[in-house]
């Protein structure tokens, strides 16, 4: 983003009408009233205003127009009023600042592709107007005595232009840090997060409403919806909720036990991911395709990645494993924004991954028995027991245990990961200025790549990040999408490293 100097801004304000100035010495008077944060944070804060305005002045909008569409409602009351809030992990977040060691972190990336490229300047307010519409986003990870838990933290969170390799850790140690990052390059606006904050769901409605008011203040009218979140809206108490706690109890606990999963071939790249594909599908065609066969699209695709899986390993014996993220809303209907989602493995034994079509059965029935309400509430039965098992240890004394735990139940037990988030609704008013949507995430120690789909605007997106730069997995699952008769169209990322 190009920094304004005081005295660019000084020299638009000489420029002004005596009653513009007027306008704008007002506008700036209910912005103090706005705003009661540290002299650092409020000047950053009153500088992202001067920057838009600038940026306005110079597109030819006029300064009534640009000081509605940047109006103090917008501010709310949020930066006017001290931190307060706390949260404690919910069921799901717990493990996760025990990743955090030797770099590794549970960070994942959500990516709107607008049809032009970005102006930083309007993000920056974009973002200033949306957070405090989501207060469990604006928050820091702190220590506990027993856990971590979220704290909020009242101050201006910044947009960045993109220059590290995708889904990096986030520097949560520090005081007063954030465990998501906007960031953005040419026409992609990107939100990463750290898992203990929320799942692929609630990082998809902050970024739906991130982009909605970005768009606002290009100009876009985009009427009220039910898939967009009002920013100037106060937050329902359900949205910050623990959803895990009001899930009943399954009689049996299960779903953690199995043994390692055989792993792709592959010398294992230092930077994580050292490489990321993108095969952009017409939605349409992929959903018709896997009607054919008889299975969801979930299904339909990750038959082609067991036989992209074995293609790609040395191995003759064992069998692959699929990490499969479900979202608990759809059996237990929640608002809430922060982690409600669990995962299933799906196995295939390399002795019967021949084609497509012969493992395809298999691999349907398993989704929905081990995807199923009752097969997910056994499991977050099993998981509460663990959680409960450490609750009263001391984190100075969990932390070693916990870890050891995190690398037990996630990087051995799973060959690769297949989270497919669904279909983004957004008004056709919105929809009409995105190309795409996507998501990456942050691969893990041992398996080579990580797999996610997203559908937008009738793009179908599946992404593959990877940890290896063998490209037998990538390059088989563009040869199986092509003798299906789907086009592909592959987007590919420079290599971040050797």
């Amino acid at each position: 983003m190009k920094i304004t100097t005081v005295a660019e801004f000084e020299e638009y304000v000489i420029r002004l009408e005596p009653e513009e100035r007027e306008k704008l010495e007002a506008f700036f008077s209910e912005f103090n009233l706005h705003c009661s944060m540290s002299f650092v944070e409020k000047t950053a804060l009153r500088q992202d205003f001067e920057r838009a305005l600038l940026y306005y002045a110079k597109t030819g909008v006029s300064l009534d127009d640009a000081l509605e569409l940047l109006a103090m409602r917008n501010l709310g009351g949020f930066y006017a009023r001290p931190p307060l809030l706390w949260f404690p992990l919910d069921d799901a977040a717990k493990i996760y600042p025990f990743s955090m060691e030797h770099g590794k972190m549970a960070v994942f990336r959500l990516s709107t592709y607008l049809k032009k490229d970005v102006v930083p300047e309007l993000l920056q307010m974009a973002l200033d107007f949306t957070i405090k519409r989501f207060p469990s986003f604006a928050t820091t990870l702190k220590k506990g005595f027993f856990w971590h838990y979220l704290d909020t933290t009242k101050r201006r969170f910044s947009v960045e232009e993109e220059h590290l390799p995708p889904c990096m850790p986030l520097h949560v140690g520090r005081s007063g840090s954030q465990s998501f990052r906007v960031i953005y390059w040419k026409n992609r606006i990107s939100v990463e997060c750290f898992h203990v904050l929320t799942d692929g769901t609630g990082g998809l409605e902050f970024l739906k409403a991130l982009t909605a008011e970005y768009l606002r203040l290009c100009g876009v009218q985009i009427p009220e919806s039910e898939y967009i979140a009002d920013v100037n809206k106060t937050p329902d108490t359900e949205e910050m909720e623990n959803a895990f706690a009001r899930v009943p109890h399954a009689a049996e606990a299960s779903g953690f036990a199995g043994k390692p999963a055989v792993q792709m071939s592959g010398k294992l790249s230092k930077c994580k991911p050292c490489r990321v594909f993108h095969f952009r599908l017409d939605a349409t065609a992929l959903a018709e395709a896997a009607r054919r066969h008889g299975a969801t699209v979930t299904a339909y695709v990750m038959a082609m990645m067991f036989v992209a899986e074995k293609a790609a390993t040395d191995a003759v014996k064992g069998e692959a494993v699929f990490q499969v993220p479900v979202n608990m809303r759809k059996f237990y209907p929640s608002k809430t924004v922060r982690n409600f989602a669990l995962y299933c493995g799906i196995r295939m034994p390399f002795k019967d991954t021949t084609d497509v079509d012969a493992i395809l059965p298999a691999i349907d029935a398993q989704l929905k028995e081990k995807a199923s309400k009752e097969a997910m509430s056994s499991m977050l039965t099993a998981a509460e027991r663990l959680v409960n098992s450490l609750a009263i240890v001391p984190l100075v004394i969990k932390f070693p245990v916990a870890h050891m735990v995190y690398g037990f139940l996630g990087d051995r037990m799973f060959s690769n990961i297949m989270s497919n988030l669904g279909v983004v609704k957004m008004p056709k008013e919105m929809e009409e200025h995105i190309e795409s949507m996507d998501a990456v995430l942050g691969t893990v120690s041992i398996s080579r790549a990580a797999c996610t789909m997203v559908s937008a605007c009738n793009v179908a997106t599946l992404t593959i990040a990877k940890l290896t730069m063998d490209p037998t997995f990538e390059e088989k699952m563009l040869e199986l999408f092509q003798k299906e008769g789907l086009e592909v169209k592959v987007e590919g990322s420079e290599i971040y490293e050797d």
